[in-house]
């Protein structure tokens, strides 16, 4: 990555980076990023607890990303990703588009590098995750998930504002920052077998697995979508990009119809599998987080939980990671899903 892009080019409007053309994200890189994000982005917790142990057959560990900035491990990647623009850039804004933890972390992420973002927004997104990105000082553009195109939309604001376009997986230095977070974990741990991943857009197991596969050789990375939104499965097993409907889940951050370009080239080599859960089990493991560790935990943040509570796992070994990736949701919704 170090001959690559350092942004996206707002000049032309902010488009995302070429993935063909952009070289492999690497350790190196996320060891970069992870200097950058030194005091910046919150070394996060790692759980433990003897009664997952015993119920799922493996000693795990769960590496809390609830507990970071904005909710969420999205704030890694968005604050690496703002931290390797030109002060020209930085002084003509940045474009988002998320359903709600990239919204923030970027939004953040501009408020602490003193620049503007504009959020491109599903009007059904989580009214606490709309709040949080107004609140962090970004403006909102509001589109429907089911009949219009977040990235076209994104593509066109930053072209008519002249903005750097920041999108919530397809980038190497958004890959980069997310990859700190299993960096972290083996960090703390040592080396683990397997390794559960959220999987929507791909950033965060492409990030993950790069570092992972670097530090642990052998380790399994296993990747964890909704059942209603396999596209990354679904891929995996086509062997080029899958487009699927636009799902419907309680799992909103993983909504997503298709795998990104430069997560999809990267996981495709690194990631052994990939595991679907329901929404039910997602629940369970929300439930289970909040009696039994004592933490909230969204949707899109309990699924790789979710599959281990679930089974889903054949084979346990001996030492898996699990990464609990977000924690933003409202008490209202919490109860309503929980009831």
């Amino acid at each position: 990555m170090t001959s690559g892009p350092t942004s996206t080019n707002s000049s032309t409007g902010g488009a995302d980076p070429d993935p063909s053309g952009t070289p492999d994200v690497t350790l190196d890189d996320v060891r970069e990023a992870a200097r950058r994000l030194a005091g910046a982005a919150h070394r996060t917790p790692v759980l433990r607890s003897r009664t997952l142990d015993a119920r799922t057959g493996t000693q795990a560990f769960l590496k809390c990303e609830n507990f970071q900035r904005a909710g969420a491990f999205k704030f890694r990647g968005a604050y690496h990703a703002l931290s390797r623009l030109t002060p020209e850039q930085l002084a003509h804004g940045v474009v988002a588009y998320s359903s709600g933890n990239h919204a923030q972390a970027v939004a953040l992420a501009a408020r602490e590098h003193g620049t503007h973002a504009v959020i491109v927004m599903p009007a059904d997104a989580p009214r606490s995750k709309r709040d949080a990105t107004a609140d962090y000082g970004a403006e909102i553009v509001p589109y429907d998930r089911y009949t219009e195109d977040r990235a076209t939309l994104g593509r066109r604001i930053a072209e008519e504002r002249g903005a750097t376009l920041i999108p919530p997986y397809d980038h190497p230095h958004v890959i980069a920052g997310q990859g700190t977070t299993a960096l972290e974990l083996l960090d703390e741990t040592g080396p683990l077998d397997a390794l559960l991943v959220p999987v929507g857009g791909g950033g965060l197991m492409a990030g993950a697995a790069t570092a992972a596969t670097a530090l642990a050789p052998g380790i399994r990375m296993i990747g964890v979508e909704p059942a209603a939104g396999d596209d990354t499965r679904r891929s995996l097993a086509a062997g080029h990009r899958v487009t699927v409907p636009v799902p419907r889940t309680i799992a909103d951050g993983q909504a997503v119809e298709t795998p990104g370009e430069l997560t999809f080239a990267i996981n495709r080599r690194l990631v052994d599998s990939v595991l679907l859960v329901t929404d039910d089990e997602i629940r369970t493991a929300m439930a289970f987080a909040f009696e039994r560790l004592k933490i909230v935990i969204e949707p899109s943040g309990a699924t790789a939980l979710a599959a281990l509570l679930a089974g889903h796992l054949d084979h346990p070994p001996a030492r898996t990671g699990v990464i609990v990736s977000g924690g933003n949701i409202a008490p209202d919704r919490f109860r309503e899903l929980l009831g």
